[in-house]
Formats: structure tokens, sequence, C-alpha cells
């Protein structure tokens, strides 16, 4: 288990990449630091590695504080973004090598032996004499795993390991990932600006900005229960559609339309909303097409096809709504009423924490 407590790091020219971050990881966990560059992600993990210092707070595995404690006797592995193999050393040698090495350094038999069995369950036994300069950056990819995983550490770190690898890779070796650090039983943290990736790989996803914590929950949550305006708008594909509206009078004017406040379910109010303005969020799944009885009329002025579905662009008085639709049910250069399920839309107020 991963304790972070109070965790701030501010670096000598006055930067606070981190303000008084907390979290826990349970034992066996994969988690996701996701987020946008220069969140503070990717300081996290190196704080976590021994690599930086915090300025305040603590890091504890199993409830013992490793602040203090050197990285290399943190018994962690750390895969880098840029792979970090050795270029003069086979495969077999650079993942023998942190088994020959250290306090801890075993035979070079007995290291080779371990090293195998580790090249065995990450399927690169073929690759075992070859040098890291021969290999895709697939290959180098699971190599550098296979080095991470070969000192059997407590936590391994992975600081977005795929991003220097093609779309169709990228989708292939994030699912070994997953299924090796399972096998494992291992616990572990991985950096990702790319959501999708987090979304797909995670048992928890911690999403960050600006060195703070938005929050912290399982990938399905995130998307259906964002705590605030930030994660909404950062979590999905396409982007949330967001509307200024403004509620007085028992009335929602969402600038182009006004529906009666009664449309919003009291139970999903965070607190009674009272005059005043917000911002309205609803996925573009949850607006549809509708014969009759929708909220408002508006023009269909773009269609966006994406794979089985086609993303509407609807549009009335400088208002635009997205709407997913299935492929068969597409509308184009026409007016269309549109239904909205308030019942999973919500309402942000103006400092972006969420009210409904």
């Amino acid at each position: 288990m991963i304790d972070v407590i109070d965790l701030k790091k501010q670096f000598d020219n006055g930067f606070t990449a981190l303000e008084s971050v907390s979290f826990s990881i349970e034992k066996g966990d994969l988690v996701c630091l996701l987020g946008p560059s220069g969140c503070g992600k990717s300081t996290i993990l190196n704080l976590v590695a021994g690599l930086l210092t915090p300025s305040a707070g603590d890091i504890q595995f199993s409830g013992k504080s490793v602040v203090h404690t050197a990285p290399k006797d943190r018994n962690i592995g750390f895969v880098f973004q840029n792979y970090a193999l050795y270029p003069h050393m086979t495969v077999l040698e650079n993942i023998m090598f942190p088994l020959t090495v250290g306090k801890n350094k075993i035979k070079k038999d007995e290291a080779k032996k371990i090293a195998e069995e580790y090249m065995a369950l990450t399927n690169i036994e073929d690759l075992s004499a070859k040098k890291p300069g021969t290999l895709s950056g697939g290959q180098q990819q699971r190599v550098a795993i296979t080095r991470a995983l070969v000192q059997k550490p407590e936590v391994l770190l992975l600081d977005e390991p795929l991003s220097n690898l093609d779309a169709r890779l990228r989708l292939r070796i994030r699912e070994e990932i997953r299924k090796l650090v399972k096998e494992v039983g291992i616990t572990a943290i991985f950096v990702t600006h790319d959501q999708e990736e987090a979304l797909s790989i995670s048992d928890k996803i911690i999403i960050m900005n600006e060195g703070v914590v938005q929050q912290y929950d399982d990938p399905q949550n995130l998307y259906l229960e964002p705590a605030n305006l930030f994660v909404a708008k950062f979590i999905g594909s396409p982007i949330i559609n967001t509307l200024e509206i403004k509620i007085s009078n028992d009335q929602i004017d969402f600038g182009a339309f006004t529906a009666p406040l009664s449309v919003l379910t009291e139970s999903r109010q965070k607190k009674k909303l009272i005059d005043g303005v917000y911002t309205f969020a609803i996925r573009p799944e949850d607006v549809q097409p509708v014969a009759e009885h929708g909220l408002v009329s508006m023009h269909a002025a773009e269609n966006e096809v994406i794979g089985r579905d086609s993303i509407i662009r609807f549009e009335k008085n400088g208002t635009t709504i997205k709407s997913i639709v299935n492929l068969e049910n597409t509308v184009r250069d026409e007016e269309k009423m549109l239904h909205f399920n308030f019942n999973k839309a919500f309402i942000f107020d103006e400092s972006g924490a969420r009210v409904y």
C-alpha cells in the first residue's frame, strides 16, 4: 500500500508544482496519474521514486515512511519514457543488470535464470541476443518493462511509457502492461496525459490540474459523476457540451432557449439551486434528435462520422450543441428537435464546483 500525505513540492525558482497532495493506493492496484502537461503528475512519480525530495509531507510504503530512503533502497521498478536501455548490452544483459549490481546482487547464473523466467512472461525470449538498437519501439518497451519487473519491486512506476509508440502498438502494449501487472500482483503507478489510455488500463485514476488532485475515483465514476467542471471537461471524447446558463424565477435561460427549472430533478441537486449564473454540461450521447416533444429546435450544421456513430453539431443563435447518434439516425442540414436527458446533465457554480 502507498500513502501520499499532504505532499508539497516547491522548486528553488519559487514554482510550486504540488499543493498538499494526498491519496492512498491499495496493494496490487494499477493507478493512473492523469492530467495536462505541467499538472504535477511526473513530479509525484519522481517524488515516490526518490528522484526528488518533497518540500513537505510524507510518502509511505506499507505504513513506513520512505522520504529519507535512497531510491535504490525503496524497492521500486521504474520504466522511463525513453526506455533507458544500455545500447552496448544485449537484451538478456540489460535485464540481468539490475540483479548483478548493488548490495543485493546475485550470481550471474542465478540472475540469468531469473531474467529468462521474466522474458518468458513478457514473450521476448527470442530477442535475448539482440542489442536495443536493432529492436522496434514496442520490443524496446517490453525489454524496459521486463528489466523493471525482474527486480520483483514492491512498486512499479511507469512515466508515459507508451508515448513514443504508434496508436495501434500503444493499444496492444497497454493491454499487455495491465495483464502483466495483475499476473505479478504488483502495485503500479502509471503516468499519462491520454485519457483513453488511463480509462482502459486503470483500477483507479487520479486527475491532476495545477498541482492539485481534482478527483480520485474509478474510471467509470469520473465519467458519470465528475466532481467539478475541470474533470467533466477533461474526461470524455468528444468533449462534454457546456453552456452558460442563468437561473431566475424558476426558469433556466440557456441563451438561445429556455426551460422550466422543474426539468432538474431535486434529488440530484448537491445543494439547492438559487438564482444566479452557472455552467450547464451534458454529454453528447445525452442529447438526441427526436421527431417531437424535444426541448428546442436546432439546425444540424455539421456531421462527423466516427466509426459506427456520428457526431452532429447543432446550432441556434450562436449556441452550439453536439450530439452522438447511430449512423442510421444521422441528420444533415435540417432543423431537428433535441431531447436533453437532464438526469445525466451536470451543473457547476462559478467556481467550477458541482451543484447538480
